[in-house]
């Protein structure tokens, strides 16, 4: 099996959900490896990223709810700086196209705005941990969680 990052470099743009970012930001799970070579190979330039405006807010409301409103500036200004990363707003053309992906693959509101952001940008690939996701057929899922090594 190739590595996540041979996998994602194999796309020109690749989609790249909130779960990710979380999982490096906070840095204390399983996941918090693969989700670092992902992020580092997109900040190299070996594949461009692109995210909705959905990955700011969802980010951003743990510190918010916690009252460390300075922890989410900060997180917006990472978010919004990172090297190679689009993100993009939400529109009338992709809430359209969110509303057929879940009458399609029975995804989640904010699962379906994300695929279809990526989507109306040409995406090729969605990297993601969330494997109901793979139901969808018109981009490559790749599954943080393949990547994960066995203890």
């Amino acid at each position: 099996m190739a590595s996540l990052t041979e996998t994602l470099s194999r796309h020109g743009l690749v989609g790249i959900d909130t779960s990710i970012f979380i999982y490096h930001i906070e840095g204390s799970s399983q996941f918090v490896g693969p989700a670092g070579d992902a992020l580092n190979a997109l900040a190299r330039g070996s594949f461009r990223g692109v995210t909705s405006v959905l990955t700011l807010m969802e980010i951003t409301v743990q510190p918010l709810r916690l009252g460390r409103t300075i922890a989410a500036n900060e997180y917006e200004l990472v978010l919004s700086s990172f090297p190679h990363l689009q993100i993009v707003d939400v529109d009338r053309t992709i809430a359209r196209r969110a509303a057929e992906l879940r009458a399609t693959y029975r995804l989640q509101p904010a699962d379906a705005v994300q695929v279809a952001a990526c989507l109306s940008h040409h995406a090729t690939a969605f990297l993601t941990n969330d494997k109901g996701i793979r139901r969808v057929t018109e981009l490559e899922v790749v599954v943080l969680g393949d990547f994960v090594q066995d203890s």
